[in-house]
């Protein structure tokens, strides 16, 4: 048998996985996405859906995932990977499927922040179906969270919230305990229902599964650009636990002083909502005035791709052609951190 590539690189969040093959010198030689949950702290089959990804991107790479490992080590980011116990669990469960010689397990905020900045420190958030973060000082001091939801004081916590609070807000229009909402139309007009109470009773029934509330954000993004004032109430409450949890993940690796990269990951930031994207900027600010608050503009897969290669030790020009060639596989222009 050939030798199997160097690298397999792995971007698993709660709503989709992606997955790379390359070459030590950071060529690009397969890559797939695979749309569905992925968290690998529930119970919701996520190594069978990493399976799909990683059997895919090695048949896109000329590689047969039925004969043996398809890499040599492994860089696998993921959601619900949020302690070392959590790591080297998952770490296991990846070694028995036999897909790399090596596994290396994160969790999907290191991907985002290796993807956003060379500085091998700053702060990394992700905010998708739900939100995490982390914190990684220039000496190696982390700061993480439990990310459990409510259980871990999760307010406000990504689009899975911003759904929830939507529809309830609309069900409250609808039956006079709220305010009147665009909210109120927009939301049963999605799931093809024509009151919100419907669809809540629907929801409670498990007529609709409850998970597809995170297919609301961009309907309330789209409300409040129209200036709902309801829809923008919401957006500031994740706008401002978005900052609460990066400023909380500056202070403990105390880089309030200095001039940290903070790196905004994830669906919910790709909306472009000025509005909301400046009153994170400004929460952050008032905490670490000097700080670079930027939103990702490549795939945090490119940053598991770069933590492998970090890992075996590669070269500059090796992480450069990792960024280019990942941008050419994907018809995107070349993105520079």
């Amino acid at each position: 048998m050939p030798r199997p590539p160097a690298i397999l690189a792995v971007d698993g969040g709660n709503s989709k996985t992606d997955a790379v093959l390359a070459d030590a010198a950071g060529r690009v030689l397969g890559s797939a996405r695979r749309i569905a949950p992925s968290n690998v702290g529930r119970s919701n089959g996520s190594l069978d859906v990493l399976a799909e990804a990683v059997g895919a991107a090695a048949r896109a790479a000329g590689v047969d995932p039925a004969r043996g490992p398809v890499a040599r080590a492994g860089m696998f980011c993921l959601a619900g990977a949020d302690t070392p116990s959590d790591e080297r669990t998952i770490a296991r469960a990846l070694g028995r499927r036999g897909w790399t010689r090596e596994v290396d397990v994160r969790n999907d905020t290191a991907a985002v922040l290796r993807a956003g900045t060379d500085r091998g420190w700053g702060v990394g958030l992700v905010c998708g179906a739900g939100m995490n973060c982390i914190g990684v000082g220039p000496t190696g001091n982390t700061a993480r969270f439990a990310a459990l939801g409510e259980l871990s004081g999760d307010l406000a916590a990504g689009g899975e919230w911003i759904g929830r609070a939507a529809l309830a807000a609309a069900v409250r229009a609808q039956d006079g305990r709220g305010s009147r909402t665009a909210l109120e139309v927009a939301v049963p007009r999605h799931f093809g229902l024509a009151r919100p109470e419907a669809v809540a009773r629907a929801m409670y029934r498990e007529r609709i599964p409850s998970d597809r509330l995170v297919e609301l954000p961009p309907t309330v993004f789209r409300a409040a650009a129209k200036g709902d004032r309801v829809a923008r109430e919401i957006l500031d409450r994740l706008a401002d636990e978005v900052a609460a949890m990066a400023t909380a993940a500056i202070r403990r690796v105390r880089l309030t002083a200095t001039d940290v990269d903070v790196i905004l990951g994830g669906g919910v930031f790709r909306a472009g909502d000025t509005a909301f994207l400046g009153r994170i900027r400004a929460g952050i600010t008032e905490v670490a005035p000097e700080a670079n608050v930027r939103t990702l503009d490549v795939p945090p897969l490119v940053g598991a791709l770069l933590l492998a290669l970090d890992a075996a030790g590669a070269s500059a020009g090796a992480h450069t052609r990792a960024r280019r060639s990942f941008a050419a596989a994907n018809g995107t222009a070349p993105k520079e951190a």
